[in-house]
């Protein structure tokens, strides 16, 4: 049994960690604040713009454009949105296992893995799965630059012929409590068809090329900025139930802990009264 002074240096020890969790669990509450308003705020004009784009790519059906482009898939790049950092329950986890059953259930080589984030590029990594391009140290907050960055290159992947068909795989942030894997086509962009055969006889002005060209950078910048919010509102929010979580399991510790001090002392306490009194009943 432990003694004491270990049960004292094992309720400081808890307290201190508690503390911590405390401070963490507010921090990423702040965080979320910030990210979820951004996640929601990304939703409509991502939205938006993909449908009105999917409308145009029906009604200029004879537009050579390559991201329009659906080829036969040999290859499939699929971006995988994880976090830099950990304490964050099963946030990586849920979506590092289905990106795992993604590849396993398509044929050898057909899955190329993006990663973002160190946490899934360190545990693909470790099972030995070969990637296509890693993303760490991402920014704290969803980021245009990065997601300009990361579009740019995706896009390039799919035109050069390297891949065939680009996913992202992201957490989508519903609220605090719920958080939902979701695999999305990024490329090439799909039209509506029913929308196609009545928007036929669309004209565009100025020329479909022109509006094309504006557009497909904002669709594609949008849809990935878009992911990238949610995912980074659902790794906050994560963080947040998990330090709650630890911090009310380390007050629960705390309380056991000093339960159990408390019945050592009253023990010892105990013992030495006897002592006491059976030291007093022997003298006489």
């Amino acid at each position: 049994m432990a003694s004491l002074k270990d049960l004292r240096r094992r309720i400081r020890a808890t307290r201190s960690m508690q503390q911590i969790f405390k401070a963490m669990e507010m921090v990423a509450a702040a965080k979320l604040r910030r990210a979820q308003q951004r996640a929601q705020a990304s939703r409509p004009y991502a939205e938006k713009i993909t449908h009105m784009l999917a409308n145009l790519a029906g009604a200029a059906a004879e537009l050579d454009h390559p991201l329009f482009k659906a080829r036969e898939v040999r290859t499939t790049a699929l971006v995988v949105i994880t976090a830099d950092r950990g304490f964050a329950g099963a946030y990586n986890t849920n979506i590092l296992r289905q990106a795992e059953q993604r590849v396993h259930e398509a044929p050898k080589g057909a899955i190329r893995i993006v990663v973002v984030g160190r946490k899934g590029r360190d545990y693909l990594r470790r099972r030995g799965y070969p990637l296509l391009a890693v993303y760490a140290d991402l920014p704290g907050e969803a980021n245009l630059e990065f997601a300009r960055r990361l579009t740019a290159e995706l896009t390039e992947l799919f035109t050069s012929g390297r891949v065939d068909r680009v996913e992202v795989m992201y957490s989508h942030f519903v609220n605090a409590m719920v958080r939902r894997v979701r695999t999305e086509q990024f490329l090439p962009v799909a039209g509506h068809e029913g929308d196609a055969a009545q928007d036929r006889g669309t004209i565009f002005e100025p020329d479909a090329e022109s509006l094309f060209a504006e557009l497909l950078p904002r669709y594609a910048t949008a849809k990935l900025y878009a992911a990238l919010a949610d995912s980074m509102a659902s790794e906050h929010a994560a963080r947040m139930i998990a330090m709650g979580s630890a911090r009310k399991n380390a007050g629960e510790l705390v309380d056991s802990l000093t339960l159990t001090l408390n019945r050592l002392r009253q023990a010892a306490i105990t013992r030495e009264i006897a002592e006491l009194v059976g030291g007093a009943e022997a003298l006489k």
